[in-house]
């Protein structure tokens, strides 16, 4: 039994906004010309920025590769920061995220990466929180090896980057603008790209993805295309999981879903809110009544979601079954030689562009 709260009707949505794809797709291409042709200046921040996002809402797995990115460049003996935008925080400050925070401070993304040891800065101006950043450690330290890493940038174009690293997926190279669509521009944008990072399973676009970026060079080649491979990790013996309610509010609840089930966990039924849903005390009874119904023993969720679910809800659902908390794991094919194409990016910009030191 698979049930999704929160979802309008695609199809009828999609027919009905049609018309306002237009003067989205109007003023999306209005601002990346004026980009491109400088008549808009982005800022410089003192370190190099590599920028980590995507063409479409929603989910494509953005989080998970900024840590990953941030560990292997860290390996290298770089120091990094992430600035964010902190979507869904009710706050307007720039402010460092404290991992004992809530979403309503910092935005779920935010924290969720804080909790796993970084240094996150979140403000709807990027420059800004990249300053502050800059300020608390000293731009001007001898430390030469410091790097921002903007989650969710490749649209933020306000903020120079060194890096433009974009996920793909194959619903991306034939969707429809927003409203009508998940599309926030065309792929036409991937010619900004530095390197794109599809899916295993989408590695045979690999080709087309580079005429997409204007390269010539082999599919195979890691330099500008990326194959990422990804797989659901649970803390409990997946086999152990037959009778579980699964529920989540990202934006690939069914990736999340059928990651479950590759994993071994055996699935009485599903639940997916809407992406980004905060979680109050009616979801947790709902949660609860739908578990009874179905006769699961336990729940299982998101790391992400889990962050959204304050201990009091949790210690509530949790009278009824242990929940479980479900991670994502990702691995680069060839990934020596990806972090060595990514390397000789930054040190090119660092040629071009010499740090500021005040």
């Amino acid at each position: 039994m698979s049930r999704q709260i929160g979802s309008p009707q695609r199809s009828a949505a999609s027919a009905l906004l049609w018309p306002f794809t237009v003067p989205y797709g109007i003023a999306a291409r209005f601002k990346n010309c004026a980009y491109d042709r400088r008549w808009l200046q982005a800022q410089r921040l003192s370190w190099p920025v590599i920028s980590v996002g995507n063409l479409s809402v929603g989910g494509s797995g953005k989080s998970p590769l900024v840590l990953l990115l941030a560990d292997l460049l860290s390996q290298r003996g770089w120091n990094i920061d992430v600035l964010s935008r902190g979507y869904g925080r009710s706050s307007k400050t720039v402010a460092r995220v404290h991992p004992a925070g809530t979403p309503e401070e910092f935005g779920d993304e935010p924290l969720l990466m804080a909790r796993h040891g970084l240094s996150v800065y979140v403000g709807a101006d990027r420059y800004d929180a990249g300053k502050l950043a800059e300020n608390e450690t000293g731009a001007d330290s001898l430390d030469l090896r410091r790097l921002h890493i903007l989650d969710d940038g490749f649209q933020h174009r306000k903020l120079s980057r060194a890096v433009d690293i974009v996920l793909l997926q194959r619903a991306d190279l034939h969707g429809q603008l927003l409203p009508a669509g998940r599309l926030r521009e065309q792929v036409r944008g991937l010619r900004r790209a530095n390197i794109c990072v599809l899916r295993a399973e989408d590695a045979d676009l690999s080709e087309r993805v580079l005429h997409l970026m204007g390269r010539r060079g082999q599919p195979s080649d890691p330099g500008s295309v990326w194959i990422v491979e990804r797989r659901t990790t649970l803390l409990a013996d997946p086999a152990s999981i037959h009778n579980a309610l699964a529920f989540c509010a990202i934006g690939d609840g069914e990736g999340f879903f059928n990651g479950l089930r590759q994993a071994g966990a055996a699935l009485q039924s599903t639940i997916a809110f809407r992406d980004h849903h905060i979680y109050n005390l009616g979801d947790i009874s709902r949660l609860k009544a739908v578990a009874s119904r179905c006769k699961a023993n336990c729940f299982v969720t998101t790391e992400k979601d889990s962050v959204r679910i304050p201990p009091a809800l949790r210690a509530e659902l949790e009278k009824q079954g242990p929940l479980l908390v479900a991670g994502l794991e990702l691995r680069l094919k060839e990934q020596p030689r990806c972090i060595d194409r990514l390397e000789s990016l930054l040190q090119e910009h660092l040629q071009l562009y010499p740090r500021n030191v005040r």
